[in-house]
């Protein structure tokens, strides 16, 4: 329950906040006012032109301490519950992690960058020791700390270090691990590491396995372009800081790898709880569009208006000329299988739930495609009208306040409780999940009994999941159609057939806890405890909270799928 907690105390936090913001005036807590609109893409307060005295497009260590001390006094203190101001839960203070420098570790100059089992290091010496300070000072500002990174033995001058994500930033108290954004070309524009300009690095948030990500990758790579990922160590001021997941950014470089051409237009649908980016059409004010869908280019009017005609037409064309009139328009066939991946490995995060957290490029022949973004909350329990199922104490070692009246850590959702449906959702809007996987961290659910009608997710999750929610038109509309929604439920059981069989996932889920086992064990900011991956990454005799034994109920569940009658 814990992805609800996030979500409810993310909200509060920002409510708060914005709330404070309004007393403090126009110096207060700048950043926060965005474009309104479910989901709103929030604006950075941009320091970098007004202190970048040599007017090189950055700032070094005297132009940021001159900004920093501008961003303390406007009261611009949102870090994420750090500097000994927020909360651990029950969580004792983090520790420093093992001393480690270039020379004590293994190289891989001639592995490909996201090699998916070669476990690079990676070091970061920032030029501040109070580093992680000013991560948090300049968190939503549009200025990077500076650092030099090393990888293979070889090392990167003036690179941009940000902290990243909402829920994962705002909800980790400082000292334990939060997710990070590289910029090699901060500096220079034409720095690369292994053919990369950006890197993201994540925590590992919810995600006990510590292979969402990767897994979800892997998995999604064989049917659709996806984003690449795999683990890397993470050393910062020589001091480890554990295991990170290396997830592939979504810019031209991507495109390159997976599509023709590089040219067109990409959009982020970012995550929200109440998220409206599914692609509804909201009318033809583009300003609506722009406060749930945030453009990566500038390619301005023309590609806006493609996007809205979009919309209007996934929404409004008679249902008997729908496909005809898509087709030129959006690639139907690679939306079936996103649309299969996303409910087929119980995507929490993904378009079947919250109509969000998903990627949209626009090619040069004016084609959409839909492209994975957030894997990080996938392969996830449902929850019912009784929250966990029975047998799923809180697990040890977690974040957050002391279970509530709940007894699941925290308070409900906004939308209520996972059972009830929101007006909107329509009769198949209600997520019929049973089963859960895991009984500890970050968004697992108890390893007991059944979730119940109605469970956020789960090993029972319905392909057939938001079929009336006009959120969600690529499901409502797309599978409305009865030979497209018999391709879509035929990739479904081509993903549980195939990918899901023991033969296939048991040896690399094995082999990804060999790789990372022991800097997990020796991790010291890690968000999650060693018993929670050891119980998550079991494959001998796994328990009802091991990923093994979620995928394989799941596959049994998809295989044995009997779609209700054509009324």
């Amino acid at each position: 329950m814990m992805r609800y907690v996030y979500r409810i105390g993310l909200m509060l936090l920002l409510a708060f906040l914005t709330t404070a913001a309004v007393g403090q005036g126009a110096g207060g807590f700048p950043g926060f006012g965005g474009p309104g609109g479910p989901g709103g893409n929030r604006a950075d307060r941009e320091l970098v032109e007004e202190y970048d005295r040599d007017e090189n497009g950055w700032l070094n260590q005297q132009e940021r301490a001159e900004a920093r001390a501008e961003v303390k006094s406007a009261g611009n203190r949102r870090g994420g519950f750090g500097g000994g101001r927020g909360r651990g839960g029950n969580r004792p203070a983090a520790e420093p992690g093992p001393k480690l420098s270039p020379a004590d570790v293994e190289n891989f100059p001639d592995a490909k960058w996201y090699d998916p089992y070669v476990l690079r290091t990676i070091f970061l010496e920032f030029e501040n020791d109070d580093w992680e300070q000013e991560l948090e000072d300049f968190h939503d500002t549009d200025v990077e700390a500076v650092a030099t990174l090393t990888v293979d033995g070889k090392s990167y001058q003036n690179v941009g270090i940000r902290f990243r994500g909402a829920s994962s930033y705002f909800m980790v108290p400082a000292g334990y691990k939060r997710s990070l954004n590289v910029s090699l070309d901060l500096a220079d524009e034409d720095q690369r590491l292994h053919g990369y300009k950006t890197l993201n690095l994540l925590n590992g948030a919810s995600d006990a396995s510590f292979m969402s990500t990767v897994l979800y990758s892997q998995i999604a790579r064989e049917f659709i372009p996806a984003p690449k990922a795999n683990h890397v160590r993470v050393v910062i001021n020589g001091e480890s800081w554990g295991v990170y997941t290396n997830v592939q950014q979504f810019d031209k470089d991507f495109l390159k790898e997976n599509y023709p051409s590089s040219k067109g237009t990409r959009w982020k649908v970012s995550g929200s709880p109440n998220g409206d980016g599914g692609l509804r059409y909201l009318g033809e004010d583009v300003d609506q569009y722009k406060s749930r869908y945030d453009m990566k280019s500038s390619d301005g009017a023309k590609a806006w208006a493609a996007l809205i005609r979009l919309c209007r037409t996934l929404n409004e064309t008679p249902a008997e000329q729908l496909e005809a009139e898509l087709a030129p328009m959006l690639d139907i066939d690679e939306t079936l299988k996103f649309l299969a991946l996303d409910v087929a490995l119980v995507n929490s995060d993904g378009y079947w739930t919250r109509a969000s957290d998903y990627y949209i490029f626009l090619d040069k022949e004016k084609q959409f495609h839909v492209i994975p973004h957030d894997m990080n909350e996938a392969f996830q329990g449902g929850r019912g009208p009784g929250g966990r199922g029975p047998g799923g104490p809180r697990g040890p070692g977690r974040f957050g306040p002391p279970a509530g009246p709940d007894g699941d850590g925290g308070p409900m959702p906004p939308e209520g409780r996972p059972d009830v449906r929101r007006p909107e959702d329509g009769e198949r809007g209600r997520q019929r999940g049973r089963g859960m996987f895991g009984g500890f961290g970050f968004g697992f659910g108890g390893p007991g009994g059944p979730g119940g009608p109605g469970g956020h997710g789960g090993v029972e999750l319905d392909p057939l999941v938001s079929l009336e929610n006009p959120r969600m038109p690529l499901r409502s509309r797309l599978l409305a159609l009865p030979h497209l929604r018999e391709k879509y439920l035929a990739y479904v059981r081509e993903i549980a057939e195939k990918t899901f069989a023991p033969e296939h996932v048991e040896p690399i889920i094995a082999r990804h806890a060999e790789l990372i086992a022991a800097d997990i064990a020796n991790d010291t900011r890690k968000l999650e405890s060693l018993e929670a991956f050891e119980q998550a990454t079991a494959v001998k005799d796994p328990g009802e909270g091991s990923l093994l034994n979620f995928l394989q109920k799941r596959r049994e569940y998809l295989l044995n799928y009997q779609p209700p009658a054509a009324k």
